[in-house]
């Protein structure tokens, strides 16, 4: 049995496919279809035997052209491929009807997908409901649709290294603040992140700072004198480690608080409701910050609406000082 699975979308959403990729895995061999910004992640995924690169025009934010040499590209690979059976795992606003169209014309016999919309004969299993159940599990729902045995939910990657940097030691105990996400709104603002982290200083934590190259500016504003900054300085695979040795992770709504869930850390999480927390809040212990109720709520908005950014910057560093004690005691 060879199974595709795709999740198109970032490294967050890919981690969240795991259970389900899981569960193909148990029958046989995994094919993932990814975006290239979920790569990360897809590498990471126990279960997994080859990953399929792809940048879905329809997915990805800011889109790009749909040109038909792409869209040819694409199915040739699927082809190549020679799935017996293909899950298409979507987030409750993406149709996965596009892709059914292109997994059809490249042979999969048999797929298997969530959708609202009539799907003619693009699917051969839909499940027609849109149930506000953890992303993880609505993922899960289509491989038992699909017949595998998904009794697993935890999230999980292989196991990642230890994190060495040269001059720096991670001893424990140490908090990660990682103050960095793909959207503005699913973050808090610089200047609080850094309160927080001069906050947490105080209280006796150490801190470690993190963020990918491009949040290296971000990341020496939020450390400033009291953390750690390991801003640019690690793989995601070496994030992975820095976040299993960690006591505790803060973090916004953001790929790395599904990371941390995956390697059993708990997570303080700075969550704006533009998107609803019962779907996307990290698995495992967590302690969710932020008004649940703002304005901004369930528009899916990457940079807030509302002047202010009054859901996440209204609450106080102190607030985060007390969820890290609820969450390690």
């Amino acid at each position: 049995m060879r199974t595709l699975v795709a999740r198109l979308d970032s490294d967050g959403d890919v981690l969240l496919a795991g259970p389900a990729v899981r569960a193909a895995a148990a029958a046989g061999e995994v094919v993932l279809l990814c975006g290239p910004s979920g790569v990360q992640a897809a590498e990471l995924l126990p279960g997994v035997t080859r990953i399929v690169e792809w940048e879905c025009p329809w997915v990805v934010h800011p889109a790009p052209d749909v040109r038909p040499f792409d869209v040819e590209a694409v199915t040739a690979l699927v082809r190549g491929v020679r799935a017996d059976v293909a899950l298409i795992l979507t987030s409750f606003h993406q149709s996965p009807l596009p892709l059914a169209l292109l997994l059809r014309l490249a042979g999969v016999p048999k797929i298997v997908a969530r959708s609202v919309d009539y799907a003619g004969s693009l699917l051969d299993v839909r499940l027609r409901d849109d149930p506000d159940v953890p992303e993880a599990e609505r993922a899960l729902e289509v491989a038992r649709a699909a017949g595998f045995d998904a009794a697993d939910g935890r999230l999980a990657i292989v196991e990642p290294p230890a994190f060495e940097l040269t001059g720096t030691e991670l001893s424990h105990p140490y908090v990660v603040v990682h103050p960095g996400a793909t959207a503005p709104a699913r973050t808090w603002s610089p200047d609080r992140w850094a309160k927080a982290v001069v906050a947490l200083t105080a209280a006796g934590h150490r801190v470690v700072v993190t963020g990918g190259p491009a949040e290296a500016g971000l990341t020496e504003h939020v450390a400033g004198a009291c953390g750690t900054d390991l801003g640019g300085r690690t793989s995601f695979r070496e994030l992975a480690g820095v976040l299993a040795g960690a006591e505790a992770v803060v973090v916004g709504n953001t790929g790395p608080a599904h990371l941390a869930a995956a390697v059993g850390t708990p997570v303080v999480s700075l969550f704006a409701p533009v998107v609803p927390a019962v779907r996307w809040a990290p698995h495992g212990r967590h302690v969710l910050l932020g008004d649940q109720n703002a304005p901004c709520r369930g528009t899916r908005a990457r940079d807030c609406p509302v002047p202010g950014h009054p859901c996440l910057d209204l609450v106080d560093p102190a607030d985060v000082v007390a969820a890290v004690a609820e969450v390690t005691s």
